[in-house]
C-alpha cells in the first residue's frame, strides 16, 4: 500500500483542494492521508472566502501522519500563508521522499489563494522534487513570459536550474491558447546533467466540468509515481486519467458554475472493463 500525503486547502463543494486529492490518489490505488491548510468557501461559481489555519496547527497535523506512517510522496497544493508555507518547510526538513508541488496561486475565477507573494513558495520549491504549475503560475514564478509551449519549456528549463533539487517540471498546457481544439502538455526531466522534453497533444474537451483539474493532475501524477517511480510513465498515466475524466463528466450538472470533474467514473469504467 503507497502511503501518500496531500497537504492543501478544503473545497467543500468537493471539487478541487484536498477533497479531489483523496479521491484521486483513491481511485488510482493509493492510501491517501491529508492535512488540510486552509478552509475555503467555495463552489461551483468561484471562492467567497479564504481562512488559512494557525501554522502550528498545520504542523502538527503534519507530524501526526509522518510519525505514524511511512509516507513515500507528499503532494503540496494550496498553503494559504507564508507562514504555513515555512511551518510545511520545517515538518519536511528530513523528508526523503518525492515531495511534488502544485503550485496553487489563484482560482480558475481569480481569488488569490497563496496569501503572499510568489516569493513566499521558495522554500517549498527548494525542497520540492516536482513541480506541476500550468502557464499563468510558471510565468509569476519565473518571471518569464510563458504565452506559448515553447516559452513555457524555456521558463521551465529555467526554474529547473534556480532549484536544483526539481528532478522533473510538469508544464499543464490548458490554459494555453483556450481557442485551440488540441492541448499540449509537457514533461521535463533530469537526465544524466541534460534536461529532457517530451510532450503530449491531447484533444481539448468542450466542457464546463473542469473544476478541479489541477489539483487532479498533480494528485494523479503522485499515486502513479507512488507505483511504479518511473516519471515519463507517471506523467502519460495523469494526462490520460484528466483527460479521461473531462471526456467521461461532459454530460453532468453539478452545480450553476463551472462543475467538477467526475472521479467516481474511473473505478466505474475500470470495473466495466
Amino acid at each position: 500500500m503507497n502511503v501518500i500525503l496531500t497537504i492543501a486547502g478544503s473545497d467543500p463543494s468537493g471539487g478541487a483542494g484536498i477533497q479531489a486529492d483523496i479521491k484521486t490518489i483513491t481511485s488510482i490505488g493509493g492510501y491517501a492521508a491529508a492535512v488540510i491548510t486552509t478552509i475555503t468557501c467555495q463552489n461551483s461559481l468561484g471562492v467567497s472566502l479564504v481562512s488559512p489555519l494557525e501554522p502550528a496547527l498545520v504542523q502538527q497535523q503534519i507530524i501526526s501522519v509522518l510519525e505514524d506512517n511511512d509516507v513515500s510522496h507528499i503532494k503540496i497544493g494550496m498553503t494559504g500563508s507564508s507562514g504555513i508555507v515555512r511551518a510545511i518547510h520545517e515538518c519536511l526538513e528530513h523528508f526523503a521522499g518525492e515531495i511534488i508541488v502544485d503550485p496553487v496561486l489563484k482560482s480558475s475565477s481569480g481569488a488569490s489563494l497563496l496569501g503572499g507573494t510568489p516569493s513566499a513558495l521558495a522554500p517549498l520549491l527548494q525542497k520540492a522534487t516536482v513541480l506541476t504549475p500550468n502557464s499563468h503560475e510558471l510565468a509569476i514564478l519565473s518571471g518569464l513570459d510563458c504565452s506559448s509551449q515553447k516559452k513555457g519549456v524555456l521558463a521551465g528549463k529555467r526554474l529547473m536550474h534556480e532549484f536544483p533539487n526539481l528532478h522533473a517540471l510538469c508544464l499543464k498546457g490548458g490554459h494555453l491558447h483556450a481557442s485551440s481544439d488540441k492541448v499540449h502538455d509537457t514533461l521535463l526531466v533530469k537526465r544524466n546533467g541534460d534536461i529532457m522534453e517530451k510532450s503530449i497533444c491531447h484533444v481539448r474537451h468542450q466542457t464546463r466540468n473542469s473544476h478541479g483539474t489541477g489539483c487532479t493532475f498533480a494528485s494523479a501524477f503522485t499515486a502513479f509515481h507512488a507505483q511504479h517511480h518511473d516519471y515519463a510513465k507517471a506523467f502519460s498515466e495523469a494526462v490520460h486519467y484528466v483527460d479521461d475524466l473531462l471526456n467521461w463528466g461532459k454530460q453532468d450538472q453539478l452545480g450553476a458554475g463551472t462543475g467538477p470533474l467526475v472521479h467516481y467514473r474511473q473505478n466505474r469504467q475500470d470495473r466495466e472493463v
